[in-house]
């Protein structure tokens, strides 16, 4: 059996035509508005010459229009191509010209590329609605029925290309993975089966839809013809609150890093929260070990999923947690795949092989779900589709009841002295240890040059109880000897991307830095030495010694830990002198001193979202922070605030709206920062302003 979702989404709005299918907030879309929405948008797009195999860019927000988009691009038979509502101008642009696109959907500036790509706003192809069949009457006074499956809409082949999506990969160029109608039947039908979807689920979907794990859910929930609630990310714990109240959501997809952030924003109200959930879909991840443990033990009525997927399969393993948490072996299987995936182990050589925990190989898979190829990546598809198999890059282990076992990916594996050593199994154990919050281990060169490579394990540990001595202590008897760490890195956090992974390359680059900042002030010299300068030399600040200090930025407190901030770092004389002309004018107008702005090399706008009420204390810490950071490197900084104020002018929010803040953010400081020209001559501190209350 093959079935497109937009002829399914036809069928279900004649079955079902005011049953919710995606609610974003205060807006609504019943099956039937979703079908006419879809046929609109197709309809334009072909009436702007868009052609069936062409490929159309889009932006994809967490909004219906996206939803709309993107099944109206594959209702003209257009190729839809996803684009990281976060993606620079530059970036898109790349997509763009890589997909050979036609058409790039998207309300954000393009500021510098407007020339080279053609553009249309998604919001206007959203908003605009055809009524000619209806004589200008609304569809519901026309007694209007959408056909089936649609008069203009045309079944495609099973090997018709349905999508691009372009995953960045370990190598940092953009590799299209190549979708077709079959294969993302399959990775929908999968994912029914694979979690049991039914047609009452209203599923709370608070992740990017560009992003394959959010893209394969929500296809998933509404071909079954339940419900899909959006939300913009989890910045905010109160929203999954409020979603859950609003619309008595049945279901949760979410990653591992998000319950953590939900875990510690909500904290007693985690578990009420939560157990609401008929159940969590945990993907882009694994759980470890003691999160599984704890999530089935507080969450004992809500099931908890954790799948295993890609961009190149969609979700193939899939794990019921509650189902294994209690077993001292399987509580580590990253799941079992679907009837209709076919999984081999293989060897170096690429033969098939029986594996065990002591002999891991590389994991394969084959079925429907599967990629076409990469787009115009010949020798990379060639080297991952050998013989109707996938090739993964991760080390695996099967057991005799077909559970799979993950030891990180090939790349990660360590090699001591030839014994190979499971990155995942280090930090399994180790996360068993309370003080430990999270950790992560890689390889390292061995410094004695004997073994090759040893283990290093990173850690984040909890606010008191960590030692070293005390870790090392309690993997001892739990690991054979050539698999403990040799070195301990403790960080406030690991490095993650924005889906919640770790970055294991980021690890490496800290390895590799340490050591290099033995210069650095301590932290009282760096507070008690440190002056406002608003004198700069023209020259400008590396990017790496830049990074750092926005580092310290961002590793600030916040309250509740919402972290919703955000740093927009400009470099360029011409952007800092046209934000400078466009303040002066507007603290003119609105009476706002404003003064010490004096061609700083770098400034850093610090925004928070004004839903959080401690935004303006969050990006205060941030802003502190970073001017303590720069001064211990040598770099003079000033705060100027006059954006607090002034934000909202209609020329500087235009600005602001250039550089990609949001219109939610408010800028709480300008920090200007840049090498000093003259010597800082602080102001004479009070000391009379503490008072011990003994």
């Amino acid at each position: 059996m093959f079935d497109t979702l937009v002829n399914r989404i036809f069928k279900l709005a004649g079955t079902q035509p005011d049953k919710l299918a995606v609610a974003f907030k205060k807006e609504r879309l019943s099956y039937r508005e979703l079908a006419e929405k879809i046929r609109s948008a197709g309809r334009q797009l072909a009436d702007m010459g868009v052609c069936r195999g062409e490929r159309v860019l889009f932006t994809a927000l967490s909004r219906p229009e996206t939803v709309a988009a993107y099944l109206g691009i594959q209702y003209a038979g257009a190729v839809a191509v996803f684009v990281d509502k976060n993606s620079t101008p530059e970036n898109s642009a790349m997509v763009y010209e890589d997909a050979e696109a036609v058409l790039f959907l998207t309300d954000k500036p393009m500021k510098g590329y407007e020339e080279r790509l053609r553009l249309a706003s998604l919001k206007q192809l959203y908003a605009s609605s055809e009524n000619t069949e209806t004589g200008g009457q609304t569809e519901e006074a026309a007694g209007f029925l959408l056909p089936e499956p649609g008069p203009e809409y045309r079944m495609p082949q099973e090997n018709d290309t349905a999508e691009l999506l372009f995953t960045t990969g370990t190598t940092g160029r953009p590799k299209g993975v190549i979708l077709t109608y079959r294969s993302v039947y399959a990775i929908l039908s999968n994912t029914i089966e694979g979690i049991g979807i039914r047609p009452d689920e209203r599923l709370l979907l608070p992740l990017p839809l560009n992003h394959s794990f959010a893209l394969r859910v929500l296809r998933a929930v509404l071909y079954a013809g339940a419900s899909v609630i959006l939300q913009n990310g989890f910045a905010f714990a109160k929203e999954i609150e409020n979603n859950q109240a609003e619309f008595d959501c049945t279901a949760l997809a979410a990653v591992p890093a998000s319950m953590e952030i939900l875990r510690g924003q909500m904290q007693d109200q985690f578990i009420p929260v939560m157990s609401r959930f008929r159940y969590i879909e945990i993907g882009a991840g694994s759980l470890t070990a003691e999160q599984r443990k704890r999530l089935t033990k507080q969450l004992p009525g809500t099931t908890i999923f954790n799948t295993w997927g890609s961009s190149e399969t969609g979700g193939a393993l899939f794990t019921n947690v509650s189902e294994v948490a209690s077993h001292p072996k399987r509580v580590g299987a990253v799941g079992k795949p679907l009837p209709h995936v076919q999984l081999r182990v293989l060897d170096e050589n690429g033969r098939e092989m029986r594996s065990d925990a002591e002999h891991p190989g590389r994991m394969a898979l084959k079925g429907d779900m599967q990629m076409a190829g990469y787009w115009r990546r010949d020798e990379l598809t060639a080297a991952t589709l050998k013989d109707g198999w996938l090739l993964t890059s991760d080390m695996v282990y099967t057991d005799d009841d077909g559970y799979v076992y993950m030891l990180g990916r090939a790349d990660d594996i360590i090699n001591v002295g030839g014994e190979k050593v499971s990155p995942v199994e280090v930090e399994n154990i180790a996360g068993e240890f309370e003080p430990v919050r999270e950790c992560a281990c890689i390889g390292v060169p061995d410094p004695n040059g004997v073994l090759g490579q040893v283990p290093v394990l990173f850690i984040a540990a909890r606010d008191a109880g960590f030692t070293e001595a005390g870790l090392q202590s309690f993997l001892a008897p739990r690991m054979e000897r050539y698999k403990l760490p040799q070195h301990y890195v403790l960080l406030p956090e690991l490095p993650r991307n924005r889906m919640g992974k770790l970055d294991r390359r980021q690890l490496r680059e800290i390895w590799e830095k340490q050591g290099e900042d033995d210069g650095m002030n301590p932290v009282m010299q760096a507070i008690l030495t440190r002056r406002s300068n608003r004198k700069f030399l023209p020259e400008p600040i590396p990017k790496e010694l830049l990074d750092r200090i926005l580092m310290a930025g961002y590793h600030a407190p916040t309250g509740h830990n919402m972290q919703t901030w955000r740093f927009t770092v400009l470099r360029t004389q011409e952007k800092i002198a046209a934000l400078k002309d466009a303040v002066t004018a507007a603290a003119a107008e609105n009476k706002v001193h404003f003064y010490g702005f004096n061609a700083p090399p770098c400034v850093v706008l610090i925004s928070n979202d004004r839903r959080n009420a401690d935004g303006c204390q969050d990006s205060c810490c941030a802003a502190e922070n970073i001017f303590l950071a720069a001064h211990s490197y040598g770099i003079a900084s000033s705060w100027n605030n006059a954006l607090m104020t002034l934000c909202d002018c209609g020329p500087i929010r235009a600005l602001l709206t250039g550089y990609g803040i949001p219109a939610e953010h408010r800028v709480w400081c300008m920090a200007l920062l840049g090498y000093p020209a003259a010597e800082a001559i602080g102001p004479a501190r009070k000391k009379d302003v503490v008072h011990y209350a003994d």
